[in-house]
């Protein structure tokens, strides 16, 4: 059987360089000294004996030779002419034996039709064949691996079952996709692992799977081998009334979190909840607060706690510091029987440099540009997605089908998405690339994006996509073929500037500045937004928002409860971040928990309360979300009395009698029959008085509602005459 060939192929394998180790290993049917025969080979360091055993025959044995003192075994069978079923036995230098199939017996398992889809970038499931998977061949059980590495040299698995060996368990390539496969018969959930790449420059990688689903804890980052694809759910009937629903005509009020310092365990406050405690601590909190939604920071997995989960290197992995996969299964799931829609934050515009990661993957640059102008995110330290690459588009979109397809996720709120549309985003003249045609916009990106929202909408209807995009880009959540970007909904960070600035302002000086508070109605039907009062505004010395209200103690809750009411008052859907709604002093930190012990002190537990009546009542009036993104559903009664700083405004649903009154006064002066024009006769009941002492407020109001009287005013043909509270909020309804 020598030859130089053989010789060779011996050699690669033995300094881990074989690009296709299955033309050596395993079964090979061989025309030899005149007959046919079949040879076994296989590299076994740690084998003193290795004999070939037929799986159907197990008394039939076939002994070994060790053709290398390294652990190189063959077996010329004479008798047979065939390839057969077959298992290895070997014997370790201490005695003891074990028996297994051979993962070079194999025949290849990913079809050419799954790598034709995925070099086109239309491969949208690919995550059900990429990466680790509990796999079942000839009945025989195991995990089949599958990793996109097309310029390495030699990709193994490693990992504590061959002793992070690289020379073992080298995958086959299958043709030209540089897909790199191998199914290890014989394994099963927990196996730690990793790839070993070699590149073309010789170095050796160590890269967790892209398309793993579960990870180590940090620090540590290896891959974890798991199945989930077990757990039972119990969302169906949520599912199904899902799929049908609008939410651009319902309630949608979201409480943003971040998992890991919502709250904190243990004596210290160094301990995470679980996905479990959190799923019946966490849920049962939003549910009585009467929130609709929870948007749950990136839960991805990534190393860095201080990133907030926007560097991932895990991108098909929920993070680890809180369970394991079946456990954030378990959250979403409760979430869903308890009336509550769960989104993600996603970040498809960078990932960090991290060596286990995607960058630099198999020696190049294979994830991110080459070109750093393009690839780079200076600022952040990140790398920015190749767009114009169909596998690099494939692993995004099937990343994001992946969590609405296993993890019953409800939406996605899409970040820095105004960092992927513009070529210049936050770089210095001459350190960018133009587009084709000389422009700034990432036409690659563009496209990217309008795919994601097709596809995502067409295979999941009734779920939400969600832009945080801060410039004037046209038409975001308008649909594809009307020109659009495709996303359901987009943040109107522009509103969350302007009112923020406004109110952060003393009232002597809030008459000039009345155009930042009024200035969003002049856009609000423009897009789909959502309001947010976000985790952004809470942290880098921008102060929490009850510590930006000016004033003195009282007046900074009653600007908080103002703010919050005209909030809710305005179109569009809502957005907290939590600590918001118990009026945090300290700014945002994602390393301890919220300061809940404030809820013992009366003017905190009652902000509390104001932010939970106002969801109750959001969720309650139609008028408040049928109309949300038609100018139908809006109406100012006076928007020019900037001297007294004081606006009025109604809001419609589509019966004509859903009607609410809102009328805020942004001054610590009371107002004594102040004047406004109404629709219609009737008695208008004060449904919601920010100033009430149930909230922390002085009580000044209009004794549970006021008649109206047959008096023509501004343009309606009735009025109201009203006492205003300072720095208060009403709403009326007829």
């Amino acid at each position: 059987m020598e030859s130089s060939h053989i010789n060779k192929d011996m050699d690669l394998i033995l300094n881990a360089e074989h690009h296709d180790p299955f033309s050596y290993l395993g079964m090979h049917p061989l025309w030899f000294e005149g007959k046919s025969v079949v040879v076994v080979r296989a590299f076994l360091p740690e084998a003193q004996e290795v004999s070939v055993i037929d799986a159907e025959k197990p008394d039939i044995v076939y002994p070994m030779n060790r053709r290398h003192p390294d652990g190189i075994f063959e077996a010329t069978i004479g008798d047979r002419e065939k390839v057969f079923s077959y298992r290895l036995r070997v014997s370790d230098p201490s005695g003891n034996i074990r028996e297994f199939h051979d993962p070079y017996s194999f025949l290849p398992i990913m079809s050419s039709y799954d790598l034709h889809l995925f070099a086109e970038g239309k491969n949208y499931f690919m995550y059900r064949k990429m990466g680790a998977h509990i796999l079942t061949q000839n009945n025989i059980s195991g995990v089949y691996f599958t990793v996109w590495a097309p310029n390495a040299v030699r990709v193994s698995i490693v990992g504590d079952f061959n002793k992070w060996d690289g020379r073992r368990y080298p995958m086959r390539v299958l043709g030209g996709s540089g897909v790199w496969e191998l199914f290890i018969p014989g394994m099963s959930v927990g196996e730690v692992y990793k790839y070993e790449i070699k590149t073309m420059d010789s170095l050796i990688l160590l890269k967790s799977d892209p398309y793993g689903h579960f990870s180590e804890v940090r620090p540590n980052n290896a891959s974890i081998v798991c199945d989930i694809d077990q757990y039972n759910w119990g969302d169906t009937e949520w599912l199904t009334i899902r799929q049908h629903k609008d939410l651009h005509q319902s309630p949608v009020s979201i409480y943003e979190v971040h998992l890991g310092s919502w709250k904190r365990k243990g004596e210290s406050g160094d301990g995470y909840l679980t996905y479990r405690e959190l799923a019946h601590d966490l849920i049962a909190y939003v549910k009585e607060m009467g929130f609709t939604h929870i948007e749950l920071l990136p839960i991805a997995e990534h190393p860095f706690d201080a990133s907030w989960g926007y560097q991932v290197t895990g991108y098909f992995a929920p993070t680890s510091r809180h369970g394991t996969p079946e456990e954030f299964m378990y959250f979403v799931d409760h979430c869903h029987q308890n009336g509550i829609g769960v989104i993600l934050d996603w970040v498809p515009g960078h990932f960090p440099k991290d060596a286990h990661g995607l960058a630099w993957f198999d020696g190049t640059a294979l994830y991110e540009h080459l070109d750093p102008r393009i690839g780079e995110h200076r600022e952040w330290g990140t790398l920015v997605f190749n767009y114009g690459r169909n596998e690099v588009k494939n692993f995004l979109i099937s990343n994001v089908l992946f969590w609405f397809d296993k993890y019953h996720i409800d939406g996605v709120r899409v970040d820095a998405v105004a960092s992927m549309l513009y070529l210049d985003y936050s770089r210095d003249e001459g350190d960018w690339v133009p587009n084709k045609y000389g422009g700034r916009e990432n036409l690659e990106a563009i496209e990217f994006i309008r795919e994601f929202n097709e596809v995502v909408y067409k295979y999941f209807p009734g779920i939400m996509t969600i832009a945080e995009e801060s410039t004037a880009w046209p038409i975001v959540s308008k649909p594809t073929y009307l020109g659009g970007l495709g996303f359901g909904f987009k943040w109107n960070m522009g509103w969350m500037h302007d009112t923020l600035e406004y109110f952060s302002k003393d009232a002597i000086h809030r008459k000039y500045h009345q155009g930042s508070l009024t200035f969003s109605l002049l856009y609000a039907f423009h897009e789909n937004f959502i309001l947010p009062l976000s985790h952004d505004e809470v942290v880098h010395g921008k102060r929490t928002l009850l510590d930006k209200m000016p004033g003195d103690f009282h007046q900074k809750f009653s600007n908080l409860r103002l703010l919050y009411g005209f909030m809710y008052g305005h179109p569009g859907k809502k957005l907290l971040f939590m600590g918001g709604e118990i009026g945090q002093w300290w700014e945002w930190n994602c390393d301890v928990s919220l300061d809940w012990h404030l809820l013992q002190y009366e003017e905190h537990s009652k902000l509390q309360r104001f932010v939970r009546d106002l969801n109750h009542l959001y969720r309650n009036e139609p008028s408040l979300c049928e109309i949300d993104f038609e100018y139908q559903g809006f109406e100012w009664i006076d928007f020019h009395d900037s001297d007294n700083s004081i606006v009025s405004f109604l809001r419609r649903g589509k019966n004509p009698d859903d009607i609410l009154i809102f009328v805020c006064n942004l001054t610590p002066v009371q107002r004594w029959g102040y004047k406004i024009g109404v629709p219609r006769a009737g008695y208008y009941k004060e449904i919601l008085n920010s100033d009430s002492e149930i909230y922390g407020g002085s009580n000044i109001g209009n004794s549970g509602g006021v008649s109206s009287a047959p008096i023509p005013w501004q343009g309606k043909s009735h009025l109201l005459e009203l006492t205003l509270p300072p720095l208060g909020i009403i709403v009326l309804k007829p």
